[in-house]
């Protein structure tokens, strides 16, 4: 729902009338001591405790014992009302962190009833945006001073959502969606390669704050990501305090680079360089192939690594850069040769002109009129131009690499409807020397923590009195009065620092602290060591008091960049360093080469913008705290951690989430999302439907007693249908003037009852789709069986009328082929007719003798048989036969129809006119026919004639033997 992190409190019920909320406990006195003490006394099940508002009573020494036993049994995680408390292990948990953990968190109904985690979190978050109650856009806001897991906790919470966010079952989107959430989690090991660095509290230190706002579409899937960042640290690059190191990214190339790459960075083995000391010290944040792939998944290729390494490589060369004052002070400082040869290095790799470059160094130019003036500068001057040359170029690389990776994540606005958000911002910090950027880094605390203030501690407690619940106020330190001090108008630490640096004069630390005592002497939280050597002022921050040094502040506030250097930046032959220089706007620089806007001012307003954002979002607060100041594992100091629970004010928070009712909601929504629950429930309302949008507020009030009693009347576990005034159910829920306070306990209720009627509607809801479906699917059937038996009996009919046709197309063909055989047949049949009327010539004797049948001699006997259809087969390739037909007709039809077996020495020929029962012959030719026999390419052609063989005539098939 509406609440950040909001947990269960005990007790149960429903207001109905006034109502009087339990009062926080009284001030520390003697009874309360002694309360203490029994509270105290069974150490062993103090533990067990995951939520800080069951302790009674609520004291910073029983909320320690309590932290304390927990951190002892390796549990780092401890609810306190609105806020989850976290204690840093310095030490790898893998298994509280891992993929099956996450997933449990996830699925898992009631989140709030497991251990508390960060995932709890992250997971409420998450339903918050899919609930769309206004607002619907989450803000995670993790603080913390330095050193208390900010960075870590930051992590976890973008891997949860790059998991849970993510969808593997979308094919269309499963590509895109692990694209998106893999180059979210790659921009992480680049920002803190390039923006972390070790310090004496912290190993993996933000030297700057980020906003990183998760995009989600309609579906709340992971679709882009956005970066904002706030105040590098960019005086780290040419200064490191003592026993602290440069940006991780330094280290990780000296450490991680192969032989070629030192051989193109000009980096041999051995090299020493000043601005990175301490690299003997490993971590595990030095892991050079990490950062390059992400880099690599990130878009960025290596022709752009390499161009971005050289520079970083340049950086390092100019460190080494030495300068020493002339005898001359018309001439410009002296380089020594060792010098020179890191200057040269330093050009090569940065493509700028070493001559020009050494130029630029040692030599300011200033303008008199349209005239420019080339002067010398001192030894100390040089050296500042050089650490500012190193700070703009990295500050440029840095908004470089910002603005690309927001290019490579960042989703378009059409694409995305809501987000959330996780605030990564630099933890208050008190060294022993503090100067403006710790001053700015405390101020964004105080700004963080006078949100929660006005947001949870305030707001909260005067929306119970306006809205008609007897509140006694829980006192909680207010720390407006040192916001007041530093950004307050019209007098404050910012403006006079501001004045001071737009002043046309060289600045002086004695005289400007004296300034800051003459005007602001009135306010309580700024205080002055009058016995101190170095010019310094006190500010009481809520976290302690911090002594700021003056000496220099002035200056990082003016920040100034001379403008031959970023010509010079210009001209270069790296093109990324062109191209990072190149659009950067003469208009903010002066003709003095001081810049308009300072540090402060830049820093401020950057910081209202964010606060802007946090104000129109749901916060949920994550106070991380740092069990010991010497990071050592499982390890904790009392003093340590009752500080910063009294600085965050963990113990007020405590008793007004104890006391209070953390969840607010306004009728018109309450109703809106749980109306369902009467309109469907079997208990008798007798109340009609109610036009949300029209109805008045004391109807809707009305409509909102019924639907809590409703619900309550649903918990058979309690009997609360005939007692709903009692003081036990009003620790539950309050029906104010305008809205709904519930605690966590109530919603739950609420949520189960809405999921429970929301379940029985999709039931209902699936059996009348699945009938529907059913009774579809019958018809369907009922009507494609018709329709396929209308087809087939279709087809049959088709196919038996094709039949029909085809079959009386055969027989048609047929019997005029029988006729026409028939007739055939007849007409070739002799009629003893035709022997009668034939005037046959009288034979030649010879041929008479000889049956008529003239044969040529043939050397070898050979068997040939005529056949009716005019063939002749012999097994002899080719024969000749010479005949004659002489007499009567019928000769040639005998001849047609030859048998003539062999014999030896000659042939006899008989007819087979009868012996073999031929009925017909075909042609009945006239004088002399010569016949060729050889083979046939026909049926009978391999058929060999045979001695004995009853070979019956072709035509007595046809004619079925018609005589």
């Amino acid at each position: 729902m509406s609440s950040a992190v909001n947990r269960r409190n005990g007790g149960a019920g429903y207001r109905h009338g006034a109502t009087k909320v339990h009062r926080p406990p009284p001030s520390l006195n003697d009874s309360l001591d002694g309360e203490v003490r029994a509270f105290l006394t069974d150490e062993d099940q103090l533990h067990t405790y995951d939520d800080l508002t069951k302790v009674n009573p609520v004291t910073p020494t029983t909320v320690l014992k309590c932290l304390q036993a927990r951190y002892s049994v390796k549990v780092f995680y401890t609810h306190a009302g609105c806020t989850l408390v976290a204690l840093n292990p310095f030490q790898p948990i893998p298994h509280l962190y891992s993929l099956e953990v996450m997933k449990e968190y996830h699925c898992a109904p009631q989140p709030q009833e497991f251990k508390p985690h960060i995932y709890i979190v992250a997971e409420e978050a998450y339903r918050n945006v899919k609930g769309q109650v206004e607002p619907v856009n989450q803000s995670l806001v993790v603080s913390g001073e330095s050193g208390a897991g900010k960075t870590w906790t930051s992590r976890c919470l973008m891997k949860y959502y790059a998991t849970v966010a993510a969808s593997s079952s979308v094919v269309k989107s499963q590509d895109t969606v692990e694209r998106i959430e893999r180059r979210v989690l790659d921009s992480n090991p680049i920002m803190e390669a390039f923006g972390n660095a070790c310090t004496l509290r912290n190993n993996n230190s933000s030297r700057f704050g980020k906003y990183i706002q998760l995009q989600l579409d309609r579906c709340q899937l992971l679709v882009g990501a956005s970066v904002q960042t706030y105040l590098l640290e960019k005086t780290r690059v040419a200064f490191q305090p003592a026993n602290e190191r440069n940006f991780h990214i330094f280290y990780q190339m000296i450490k991680g680079a192969t032989d070629e790459q030192r051989k193109e960075w000009k980096m041999p083995h051995g090299e020493s360089f000043a601005w990175l000391p301490n690299s003997e010290k490993t971590l595990e944040e030095d892991c050079f192939h990490e950062t390059v792939k992400a880099m690599v998944h990130l878009g960025i290729n290596a022709e752009r690594q390499r161009l971005i390494f050289r520079i970083l490589a340049g950086i390092l060369q100019l460190g080494n850069v030495n300068f020493s004052s002339s005898s001359d002070e018309s001439q410009p400082c002296n380089l020594d040769e060792q010098s020179k040869d890191f200057l040269q290095r330093a050009a090569e790799l940065l493509c700028v002109p070493a001559e020009e470059l050494q130029t630029c160094l040692r030599v300011k130019m200033l303008k008199a009129g349209k005239q420019s003036v080339h002067k010398p500068c001192p030894q100390t001057e040089c050296s500042m131009r050089r650490d500012c040359l190193a700070k703009v170029i990295y500050a440029g690389l840095f908004e470089w690499l910002v603005t690309f990776i927001n290019n490579s994540i960042c989703a378009d606005k059409s694409m995305w409807c809501n987000f959330i958000g996780v605030l990564d911002v630099y933890g208050f910090e008190c060294f022993n020397m503090n100067n403006l950027e710790q001053l700015c880094i405390n101020y964004a605390n105080e700004k963080l923590q006078q949100h929660f203030v006005a947001h949870y501690l305030q707001a909260q407690q005067e929306e119970y009195v306006s809205e008609g619940l007897q509140w006694s106020f829980v006192k909680y330190q207010n720390n407006q009065s040192c916001l007041d001090l530093i950004e307050g108008s019209p007098v404050s630490v910012f403006s006079l620092l501001n004045e001071e640096s737009r002043l046309n004069r060289a600045s002086d630390a004695k005289t400007f602290r004296v300034r800051l005592e003459k005007e602001l002497c009135d306010n309580a939280n700024i205080s002055w060591d009058k016995f101190s050597k170095l010019p310094h002022f006190t500010v009481a921050h809520y976290a302690g008091k911090v002594n700021y040094q003056i000496q220099g502040m002035v200056a990082k506030n003016k920040d100034p960049v001379p403008p031959e250097l970023i010509n010079l930046l210009q001209k270069s032959d790296n093109l990324l360093l062109h191209q990072i220089f190149t659009n950067k706007e003469d208009e903010n620089l002066t003709t003095k080469g001081l810049s308009k806007v300072t540090v402060v001012s830049k820093f401020k307003n950057s910081l209202e913008s964010l606060m802007k954002i946090l104000h129109s979002t749901t916060p949920h607060y994550t106070r991380c705290i740092k069990p010991n100041p010497e990071c050592k594992p499982l390890t904790f100091k009392k003093e340590e951690v009752i500080v910063q629970l009294e600085a965050c004010g963990i113990v007020e928070t405590i008793h007004i989430s104890a006391a209070g009712f953390p969840i607010r909601i306004p009728f018109k929504d309450f109703v809106q999302r749980y109306a369902l629950i009467t309109k469907y429930s079997n208990v008798k309302s007798g109340s009609h439907r109610v036009d949300v949008k029209a109805a008045s507020n004391n109807v809707l009030r009305q409509e909102v007693e019924k639907l809590l009693r409703v619900t309550l009347q649903r918990r058979k576990a309690f009997d609360l249908s005939h007692n709903l005034g009692s003081e036990k159910q009003n620790s539950w829920v309050h029906c104010g003037k305008t809205k709904v306070f519930l605690t966590q306990l109530m919603l739950d209720l609420l949520e189960d009852q809405r999921k429970k009627t929301l379940t029985r509607c999709a039931f209902t809801i699936q059996c009348c789709w699945l009938r529907y479906q059913r009774r579809r699917r019958h018809a369907r059937q009922q009507s494609a069986t018709l329709i396929q038996a209308a087809v087939r009996s279709w087809l049959v009919r088709r196919k038996v009328r094709r039949w029909n046709r085809a079959a009386a197309v055969i027989q048609s063909a047929w019997r005029k082929w029988r006729a026409l055989l028939k007739s055939l047949a007849e007409a070739e049949l002799d009629d003893a007719k035709d022997l009668i009327k034939e005037s046959v010539p009288e034979l030649n004797p010879v041929i008479r003798e000889r049956g008529s049948v003239q044969l040529s001699s043939i050397p070898e006997p050979v068997t040939v048989r005529g056949w009716p259809m005019g063939l002749a087969l012999a097994t002899a390739p080719s024969i000749t036969l010479s005949m004659t037909a002489t007499g009567f007709q019928k000769m040639m039809s005998v001849m047609a129809s030859l048998n003539l077996p062999s014999r030896r020495g000659g042939y006899k020929v008989e007819t087979n006119q009868y012996t073999q029962e031929l009925a017909s012959i075909r042609a009945q030719p006239r004088g002399s026919v010569k016949l060729h026999c050889q083979r046939s390419p026909l049926l009978y052609a391999d058929r060999k004639p045979v001695m004995k063989s009853d070979v019956k005539g072709f035509n007595e098939i046809l004619l079925e033997k018609t005589l």
